[in-house]
């Protein structure tokens, strides 16, 4: 299998060059369907960090304060991930700071992204709604922390990808599941593309 690498971005608004910044990302590499590794860094964009960000992720002014500054996390996370493959859940979001935020460092952002919640649009039409949170307990996946914090988000993502991997392997025997069949996939209209039976809740019984 391709090695993936997984990524969140915690930030203080939805739009970077609109206010947004990051204030938080995380990395967790897939490979030969295991997770291998992570990285995780907060990071100090100078910029206020509203209340509501706080109730949402737990992250509080003052953590904000006392983390690196984004060039230095950024090129520790860059550097991390290196080449590989990015994944992320609703990935128009992440790709969107991953590349303003490297670009302020005059790092270029070559890397498509895969998205889970793409995927699983067309591999679980059945599923309530796409969101993390319901897919995690849908298919009874490990909860590695809180949600809103990027290395938790980015933990039970790579989870859920390496379970889609798997889904999609039994559905297509025989062809490589590999980055190049994920894009093709997630770009393919509904009714031309394999899904699974609907399942309930496993954790629901």
């Amino acid at each position: 299998m391709t090695r993936y690498a997984i990524i969140d971005f915690e930030t203080n608004g939805l739009m970077p060059g609109q206010g947004g910044r990051a204030l938080e990302v995380a990395a967790v590499i897939v490979e030969e369907g295991r997770i291998v590794d992570s990285w995780q860094s907060l990071m100090n964009p100078g910029v206020h960090v509203p209340a509501f960000i706080t109730a949402l992720t737990g992250i509080t002014p003052a953590m904000v304060r006392a983390a690196p500054p984004p060039a230095e996390a950024m090129a520790g996370i860059a550097g991390f991930v290196g080449d590989t493959p990015l994944v992320a859940h609703n990935a128009s979001f992440d790709r969107r700071f991953w590349q303003h935020e490297l670009a302020l460092i005059d790092q270029v952002a070559a890397q498509d992204f895969l998205c889970t919640v793409l995927i699983s649009r067309r591999l679980y039409p059945w599923a309530p709604n796409h969101k993390l949170a319901t897919l995690v307990e849908l298919h009874a996946l490990p909860e590695d922390g809180n949600y809103h914090r990027a290395l938790a988000d980015a933990s039970m993502t790579a989870h859920l990808f390496l379970r889609m991997q798997r889904d999609l392997a039994a559905l297509y025997a025989g062809e490589a599941v590999d980055a190049d069949f994920l894009r093709q996939y997630q770009t393919t209209v509904r009714a031309k593309v394999r899904g699974t039976p609907e399942v309930r809740s496993k954790r629901r019984g």
